[in-house]
């Protein structure tokens, strides 16, 4: 397999926001599309029509510049060594200049659509070797529940899900950017961030959002079902934002 898989992209109309600059959101469908685009690439290498789909648990992105509309983005991604549990992934972007956008580290675990639960790597079948090149992020760390001061509830509608059928990981940045007046947006970008997706969101779900942004510019979101349901913890961010010098 080619360890290293490179691809490009042109930031358009779709994947800016209100003043032109990348969105959170684009960010993780660029590395979800650069990691789905490398799996197809190597996949009759490693497994032939698997059963089971992949999904992010957990995911941290450094922002150095914000693309805006009609540059090109220029993608490394590669897999990291595969753990007990996931399989991790390094993303490095790049502009036209070979300066550096962002970069991530995700960790993919795989699930049984059947049943909806976790299928470990160990009893999964699926190998995928894993390098180190030097330049990865440290792996994300889980985040723990923090009790914030603002709330506000929102349900899932069937545009903020995917083709799995639960709420699409991109849709929870989108949520969490509507929390924040677009005055805040237009002198702020998101510099650092680590996100937790902990349990399946449903069409019809009506979620709580806990959230509390600090003087400092950072924002802790969690997203949680009624108290007392199953799974009742389903998404946590920390993100941190900063000013947009450029």
């Amino acid at each position: 397999m080619d360890s290293v898989y490179q691809l490009s992209f042109t930031v358009d109309d779709l994947h800016v926001d209100r003043f032109g600059r990348l969105k959170g959101a684009s960010i993780l469908y660029f590395v979800q599309e650069a990691a789905g685009r490398h799996w197809r690439h190597i996949e009759g290498e490693t497994s032939q029509n698997c059963p089971l789909y992949w999904v992010i648990i957990r995911h941290r992105v450094q922002v150095t510049r914000l693309p805006g509309k009609g540059e090109q983005v220029f993608l490394e991604t590669w897999p990291m060594p595969t753990t007990r549990v996931a399989y991790p992934r390094s993303v490095v972007a790049y502009d036209e200049k070979g300066e550096e956008l962002f970069r991530s580290i995700s960790l993919w675990v795989l699930m049984d659509p059947k049943t909806r639960a976790m299928v470990l790597p160990g009893k999964s079948g699926i190998t995928v070797p894993g390098i180190l090149r030097g330049n990865e992020l440290p792996s994300p760390q889980s985040l723990a529940p923090a009790a914030l001061g603002d709330r506000v509830e929102r349900i899932v509608r069937f545009t903020d899900l995917d083709v799995n059928g639960h709420m699409n990981n991109g849709r929870y940045l989108d949520w969490l950017a509507d929390l924040l007046p677009g005055s805040f947006h237009r002198d702020h970008v998101i510099r650092d961030m680590t996100l937790g997706y902990l349990a399946e969101a449903l069409e019809t779900d009506a979620l709580l959002q806990q959230w509390q942004l600090d003087e400092n510019g950072r924002l802790r979101l969690e997203i949680t079902r009624p108290a007392g349901e199953k799974n009742n913890r389903i998404f946590s961010a920390d993100v941190q934002y900063g000013p947009d010098f450029l």
